[in-house]
């Protein structure tokens, strides 16, 4: 792996560039590079992979440092009220960003610029060659993996979830998928301040804005849940929508994506950690986003059940915009006919392991969250 200043060294070396921007990301860079150093159980792949990504990630903070530098009227660029999902990993809110990205008026984070926002899409003539790469990466994904590929859906110009843009300041989960990390996943949990975190992710918008029409942003992303007052910060003028499933589900069924992840960088899998590390992170999660609804939050978030998804999804987008108070126009109703009919019909059926595998039971699962599924019933009620 080496050393954290060996990999600041690559990142200039491959962009001739040397400002990273502001300092925040050197804590979390130097806490992942020694978790990966003295704790990881990489591969050779996992090894390859993880220098690569780290990289990757300097050298996207010094071409978005240098394109603020060459252009700086993009730190003026409105970021308004932008709609952010939350709620537990796998409660149907990755099917919900894909309806959602069918609406025209509105702007999505695209899985192709989210592990490369710069340069910027509008200053791009032509296709844009970070869109084949992205498919490059997904059909690796879905020859070495199927299973993960199956488990989490995407596609190169579908939507993404905020983790790369949130890693560009190395706080991010992601990282937690890719190995065995205690050291920084106790770090990330409860001692990393993240406000910087979303401060960059909204410098990172702003760049992927600049030059096109300001839209609403759709965003979303499960670990925001555990840092809900550093995002209020950066976005105050949010609104959000959280889908709700059984947690017993969710931390079964999260543990089994972190285990297919996992796989392909590993040998040595500890499945009862990946229980454990789910439990913890998310049950912490939920206190923190009950404590923030109850700081007045609650009228700022729309709630959706995930068995409700599964039976009615336009019709949950539809009463969601009702909240909004804006329209589902017909353009937006058949586009998200369309992706639904398309992904129901290609839908693979996940049959999870056991609890035990991962050392759960579920009835020591359940009161971790009991007072969160006593609201949940209260929430969706509509």
């Amino acid at each position: 792996m080496g050393e954290h200043d060996d990999l600041l060294d690559d990142a200039r070396g491959q962009t001739g560039l040397d400002d990273f921007g502001d300092d925040s990301f050197r804590e979390g860079l130097e806490v992942l590079v020694r978790s990966l150093q003295h704790e990881a159980k990489l591969n050779a792949v996992g090894q390859d992979v993880m220098r690569a990504r780290i990289v990757a990630l300097l050298s996207q903070r010094l071409q978005i440092e240098d394109w603020f530098r060459r252009q700086p009227a993009i730190g003026d660029e409105p970021i308004e009220a932008p709609l952010i999902g939350l709620g537990l990993p796998r409660t149907g809110s990755t099917a919900l960003s894909f309806l959602l990205a069918e609406d025209p008026g509105t702007r999505t984070l695209r899985l192709w610029e989210s592990a490369a926002p710069a340069p910027p899409p509008s200053t791009v003539e032509g296709p844009d060659p970070r869109i084949e790469i992205a498919e490059l990466s997904v059909a690796q994904q879905k020859t070495f993996s199927p299973r993960s590929a199956a488990l989490v859906p995407s596609t190169a110009t579908g939507p993404m979830e905020c983790q790369e843009l949130m890693a560009l300041d190395f706080k991010s989960q992601m990282f937690l998928a890719y190995a065995y990390l205690p050291s920084y996943s106790d770090w990330f949990l409860y001692d990393a301040d993240l406000t910087s975190t979303y401060q960059y992710e909204r410098r990172a918008l702003q760049l992927l804005q600049w030059g096109t029409p300001a839209k609403p942003w759709r965003l979303k992303c499960p670990t925001h849940l555990l840092f809900l007052d550093q995002l209020d910060q950066a976005f105050p003028d949010a609104r959000f929508v959280m889908t709700h499933r059984d947690p017993a589900d969710v931390i079964v069924s999260v543990a089994d994506v972190y285990l297919e992840i996992g796989n392909m960088f590993s040998e040595d899998i500890d499945l009862h950690y990946l229980g454990a590390l789910n439990l913890e992170h998310w049950s912490v999660g939920m206190e923190r986003a009950l404590a923030f609804r109850d700081r007045g939050n609650d009228y700022r978030i729309y709630d959706i059940d995930f068995r409700t998804m599964q039976t009615d999804p336009i019709g949950e987008v539809t009463k969601l915009y009702a909240w909004l108070g804006e329209p589902v126009t017909p353009e937006f109703e058949t586009g998200m006919a369309r992706w639904w009919q398309e992904f129901a019909a290609n839908r693979e059926q996940n049959v999870h392991p056991d609890p035990a595998t991962f050392g759960l039971v579920l009835d020591d699962v359940r009161p971790r969250f009991a007072d969160y599924t006593a609201r949940m019933a209260q929430w969706t009620a509509h």
